[in-house]
Protein backbone atom coordinates (compact mmCIF):
# COMPACT_ATOMS: atom_id res chain seq x y z
CA UNK A 1 0.00 0.00 0.00
CA UNK A 2 1.26 3.31 -1.04
CA UNK A 3 1.12 6.26 1.15
CA UNK A 4 0.33 9.27 -0.74
CA UNK A 5 2.18 12.52 1.12
CA UNK A 6 1.40 16.22 0.55
CA UNK A 7 4.81 17.19 1.25
CA UNK A 8 7.77 16.29 0.21
CA UNK A 9 10.85 17.40 1.80
CA UNK A 10 13.37 18.91 -0.07
CA UNK A 11 16.06 18.83 2.79
CA UNK A 12 16.34 18.55 6.15
CA UNK A 13 17.50 21.83 8.73
CA UNK A 14 21.24 21.11 10.10
CA UNK A 15 19.89 21.14 13.55
CA UNK A 16 17.07 21.83 15.85
CA UNK A 17 16.90 25.50 17.16
CA UNK A 18 17.29 24.83 20.72
CA UNK A 19 18.09 21.89 22.77
CA UNK A 20 15.33 20.43 23.72
CA UNK A 21 13.02 21.89 21.20
CA UNK A 22 11.14 18.55 20.70
CA UNK A 23 8.76 16.38 22.76
CA UNK A 24 7.27 13.06 22.29
CA UNK A 25 3.81 12.25 23.20
CA UNK A 26 1.62 9.21 23.28
CA UNK A 27 -1.55 10.00 21.79
CA UNK A 28 -3.97 6.08 21.68
CA UNK A 29 -0.57 4.46 21.22
CA UNK A 30 1.11 6.49 18.23
CA UNK A 31 3.95 8.96 18.88
CA UNK A 32 2.91 12.23 18.18
CA UNK A 33 6.44 15.06 18.09
CA UNK A 34 5.40 18.50 19.52
CA UNK A 35 6.94 21.38 19.72
CA UNK A 36 8.43 21.82 23.65
CA UNK A 37 6.93 24.36 26.13
CA UNK A 38 9.87 26.45 25.71
CA UNK A 39 9.71 26.80 22.30
CA UNK A 40 6.08 27.42 21.96
CA UNK A 41 6.90 30.60 24.57
CA UNK A 42 9.23 31.36 22.31
CA UNK A 43 7.19 31.74 19.40
CA UNK A 44 4.58 33.29 20.90
CA UNK A 45 7.03 35.54 22.14
CA UNK A 46 8.36 36.67 18.47
CA UNK A 47 4.68 37.04 17.70
CA UNK A 48 3.92 39.41 19.83
CA UNK A 49 7.31 41.32 18.80
CA UNK A 50 5.93 40.83 15.25
CA UNK A 51 2.72 42.62 16.16
CA UNK A 52 4.32 45.56 17.82
CA UNK A 53 7.48 46.47 15.76
CA UNK A 54 9.34 45.48 13.19
CA UNK A 55 11.22 42.21 13.73
CA UNK A 56 15.12 42.60 13.51
CA UNK A 57 16.53 39.86 10.39
CA UNK A 58 17.89 37.77 13.35
CA UNK A 59 14.82 37.32 15.14
CA UNK A 60 12.92 37.01 11.51
CA UNK A 61 15.22 33.46 10.81
CA UNK A 62 14.61 32.40 14.29
CA UNK A 63 10.94 32.46 13.62
CA UNK A 64 11.01 31.06 10.12
CA UNK A 65 13.29 27.84 11.83
CA UNK A 66 10.91 27.71 14.00
CA UNK A 67 8.07 27.46 11.06
CA UNK A 68 10.61 24.82 9.22
CA UNK A 69 10.14 22.80 12.02
CA UNK A 70 6.34 22.50 12.36
CA UNK A 71 6.54 21.90 8.97
CA UNK A 72 8.69 18.61 9.21
CA UNK A 73 6.78 17.86 12.80
CA UNK A 74 3.67 18.03 11.10
CA UNK A 75 4.77 15.39 8.09
CA UNK A 76 6.17 13.22 10.46
CA UNK A 77 3.11 12.89 12.63
CA UNK A 78 0.97 12.31 9.58
CA UNK A 79 3.00 9.70 8.45
CA UNK A 80 3.40 8.13 12.15
CA UNK A 81 -0.49 8.05 12.21
CA UNK A 82 -0.97 6.74 8.95
CA UNK A 83 1.54 4.14 9.69
CA UNK A 84 -0.59 3.19 12.82
CA UNK A 85 -4.12 3.55 10.89
CA UNK A 86 -2.37 1.05 8.16
CA UNK A 87 -1.28 -1.31 10.42
CA UNK A 88 -4.87 -1.20 12.88
CA UNK A 89 -5.95 -1.80 9.36
CA UNK A 90 -4.48 -4.88 8.27
CA UNK A 91 -4.82 -6.37 11.70
CA UNK A 92 -8.72 -6.40 11.22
Amino acid sequence: MTINLPMKLSHLPNSLPLDGAVRIELVEGVPIFRASNLVQGRIEALLIKQQESVLTSEDEKELDGYEELDDYLSLVNRMSRNSALNQNQSEL
